[in-house]
């Protein structure tokens, strides 16, 4: 490689290290913002594992194989795919970019960008808290499903309990029962009456009581989260080696394990049958919206974790081998999900269209719970699989949380410098108090609100603000420059144009008109926990 053509190397730089830029020569381009004391990754391993197990969230599990499913099976992967090349990647690659370039968080990197975009980085702070709230308590209930899986017998496997009610129907090896739509699974109600006993709760105006187990769920989990951030990526590049890895395991003997159930084959064709009408439809808008939020730029996150590499590591490989893996992960969800589904559509002897309406947590914590309940080894079978959930979602916390961290820390220094421990201590407490709210017997309707109205729109006006000011006010060519002093080559053109116009426009079109009739009158019980 040529003098001209090869990486900058400023790791070994003083703070004040400059390059001219030959393009501005007016202008000297910061090579990098940092002294040698910011923390850097152990390896190359703990970086990747840590944005794959962001990136690789509940969302690949649940909300993939909906969303394929409902928008043409097979014909899907057209428009998601080039969602995909167009928008979710470039997007992607210019966060990891910056982060690694500026090597600061997401509050303090528009000083050097472009100050009067600042706002940008305390938005995302309040997002990353708001999802932080919900998603936690969504693990939570994980939790208390694992917990409740150590039993001879899984509780939610008959209707002989106290929280059962008449309309309670066990399907499972009975052929004289008739499944109406008045009736209930012994795993609904399981959920329904006995997790979060949300037949005690009217709506949002009256969440009734405390759910103790819950609460201690969350307590368990917020101090799981906080040994594992408390001394930065230090610690965390090593939790995720289990984190981030034990998923797939899991995922792979769930799909052996369902490939050999009953009916699986259905579910399987139900999910890959293409339906090329869908594609006059709608379903690009879903293809980029699901492309987005499974790839998360615009949290922070990406920011924040390319920030502790080392300035020359190669950033455009990682951007595509950890995009890839995401997508390739929601796809292999999509096969574990409906060869279950395929399963109970053989057991109910109904299409597994009939069965296949539940999406969001349902999927995970009745659909998915039901199938196991009924399997030789149902027990083994429930433990992995709520295991695999609170890694999953642990893996994304972990990100979020960092995010606000890497961000308030890096605009305080003065303040926060050598007071890490007790600044994440107070974070992770203020996040537990605010998820108080949500472990009453009506937090699902909280929970709800917060998904919904919380990082919807707000985010996607967020990142398109980020991919405005990067491209189009911090200069696109300036931007290039900075990539070029990290990595020794320039993006080519079709970045550039992704960038600039492609990207900006996938973000504009994507952005949604907000649901106010959610809060308006007493929600749907059921509804309220299907996200």
């Amino acid at each position: 490689m040529s003098e001209q053509n090869s990486p900058v190397q400023v790791d070994s730089l003083p703070r004040q290290a400059i390059q001219t830029n030959p393009s501005h020569t007016a202008n000297p381009v910061l090579l990098t913002t940092q002294t040698d004391s910011r923390d850097k990754w152990s390896k190359k391993v703990d970086f990747l594992l840590s944005v794959i197990g962001f990136a690789v969230d509940l969302g690949n599990v649940w909300r993939f194989p909906y969303i394929c499913y409902q928008n043409g099976g097979g014909a899907f992967l057209i428009p998601y795919t080039l969602m995909a090349i167009f928008g979710g990647v470039p997007l992607f690659y210019m966060e990891l970019a910056l982060g690694q370039f500026h090597r600061t968080g997401a509050i303090s990197i528009w000083k050097r960008i472009c100050p009067i975009f600042k706002g940008i980085g305390f938005a995302i702070c309040i997002i990353a808290l708001y999802v932080s709230f919900y998603y936690n308590t969504i693990i939570a209930w994980a939790l208390y499903y694992f917990y409740s899986s150590f039993t001879g017998t899984l509780p939610w496997t008959s209707c002989d309990n106290p929280w059962n009610t008449p309309n309670c129907t066990n399907y499972f090896g009975k052929s004289n029962v008739t499944w109406t739509t008045f009736s209930k699974s012994p795993a609904e109600e399981f959920y329904m009456r006995k997790v979060l006993e949300i037949q005690k709760s009217s709506g949002l105006y009256d969440v009734g009581g405390i759910r103790w187990q819950l609460l201690l769920c969350l307590f368990l989990l917020f101090t799981i989260v906080y040994f594992s951030l408390w001394k930065g990526v230090k610690t965390s590049g090593k939790v995720v080696w289990v984190t981030a890895t034990l998923p797939y395991i899991v995922l792979l003997i769930l799909l052996v394990r369902g490939a050999t159930l009953p009916g699986a084959w259905r579910g399987i064709v139900f999910y890959l049958r293409p339906d090329w009408e869908k594609l006059m439809s709608t379903v690009w808008v879903d293809a980029a919206a699901q492309i987005f939020f499974s790839l998360g730029p615009g949290f922070g996150v990406l920011l924040a974790l390319a920030s502790y590499n080392h300035f020359n590591n190669n950033c455009y490989r990682d951007a595509i081998v950890t995009s890839v893996v995401n997508c390739l992960t929601s796809f292999l969800s999509g096969f574990v999900i409906f060869t279950v589904l395929g399963y109970m559509a053989e057991m109910r002897d109904v299409e597994v269209e009939d069965v296949a309406k539940d999406k969001g947590p349902s999927l995970l914590f009745i659909t998915y719970p039901e199938a196991i309940a009924n399997m030789v080894g149902s027990t083994f079978f429930a433990i992995i699989f709520f295991l695999m959930m609170i890694t999953l979602g642990l893996d994304s916390t972990f990100g979020g949380l960092e995010a606000v961290i890497t961000a308030v820390m890096d605009e305080y220094p003065h303040i926060l410098a050598k007071q890490r421990e007790l600044f994440v201590l107070g974070l992770i407490t203020i996040c537990f108090l605010a998820c108080l709210c949500l472990s009453f017997q009506g937090g699902a309707y909280v929970v709800k609100l917060l998904e919904e109205f919380g990082a919807g729109c707000s985010i996607l006006a967020v990142v398109l603000l980020e991919a405005i000011a990067v491209s189009w006010f911090y200069g696109i060519q300036r931007f290039c420059d900075d990539v070029k002093a990290m990595l020794g080559f320039t993006p080519g053109t079709f970045w550039k144009v992704c960038w600039v116009a492609i990207s900006p426009a996938f973000l504009a079109v994507r952005l949604p008109h907000p649901r106010h009739n959610y809060i308006r009158g007493r929600p749907d019980r059921r509804e309220a926990c299907q996200h």
